[in-house]
């Protein structure tokens, strides 16, 4: 049993929080993980995405191979595209819908979406939209993972969430709370 996850976005956006709940939860359910991260210019909005590979067995590399990829996590739909070709052929990408536009050129959103939605395996979520609804702007990100934690064969929900406690534990009650509430929130989206 073997997951290969990309995870990527724009600097500040979450992308390496949602790689460290997904490895502490892999830890816990004791299978072997290599991550390796590009940071771009990630404080000045640039791209940020990180290779997370898990395993029941011992793990030879730490980069992803192109078509080797199980999941995508992207959040940014363009992002999602800038990585599609490292997708296995029946691998899923969850991403955002809504777009960072952080560059003059950015394609047309539309264009961006109806280009995810003509491939397989996409769910596509407003995790802005979310966001607001419940009151935590902040927590997009565990949303979104809480959508992927569907397509995480090898690890469950519940050591997500307790993942999500040992990380966020320092930061206080409200603040795992809202997490773990962002996590369930993105599991119940279709």
């Amino acid at each position: 049993m073997k997951t290969d996850i990309i995870l990527a976005g724009v600097g500040g956006q979450g992308i390496l929080s949602i790689a460290t709940v997904i490895g502490q939860a892999a830890l816990t359910e004791d299978l072997y993980i290599k991550q390796a991260e590009v940071h771009g210019m990630s404080q000045r909005g640039g791209d940020v995405q990180s290779n997370l590979r898990i395993s029941d067995k011992p793990i030879a590399s730490d980069l992803i191979a192109l078509g080797q990829a199980d999941i995508i996590i992207a959040m940014e739909p363009m992002e999602a595209l800038r990585y599609k070709q490292y997708l296995s052929t029946d691998g899923w990408i969850i991403t955002s819908s809504n777009p960072f536009v952080n560059i003059g050129n950015y394609p047309d959103i539309d264009a961006v979406i109806g280009e995810l939605k003509q491939l397989d395996n996409v769910i596509l979520i407003d995790t802005d939209s979310l966001g607001k609804e419940n009151r935590m702007p902040k927590a997009v990100n565990m949303i979104l993972l809480g959508a992927a934690s569907k397509a995480l064969k090898s690890i469950s929900f519940e050591k997500l969430c307790e993942s999500v406690r040992t990380i966020f534990g320092a930061k206080g009650d409200a603040i795992v709370d809202m997490n773990i509430k962002a996590l369930e929130i993105g599991r119940s989206c279709e």
